[in-house]
């Protein structure tokens, strides 16, 4: 049950963490997909504005 208790403080830990990052993000959230789609591209790994709009959406829950 302690263990438990644990898990759930970090999983509450980490949401307030990204809740924060997201509020104090120093970029406007078009600035930081460009940067994403930078360094992905320097990576070799090809992926176009729509596609990373869609994964916004997808992992921010506003498809």
């Amino acid at each position: 049950m302690k263990a438990l208790n644990v898990l759930y403080a970090f999983l509450g830990g980490a949401l307030v963490g990204c809740a924060a990052a997201i509020l104090f993000a120093p970029e406007k959230g078009e600035d930081l997909r460009a940067r994403i789609v930078s360094i992905l591209k320097r990576k070799g790994i090809k992926i176009s504005d729509e596609e990373v709009d869609a994964l916004v959406a997808e992992l921010t829950g506003e498809e």
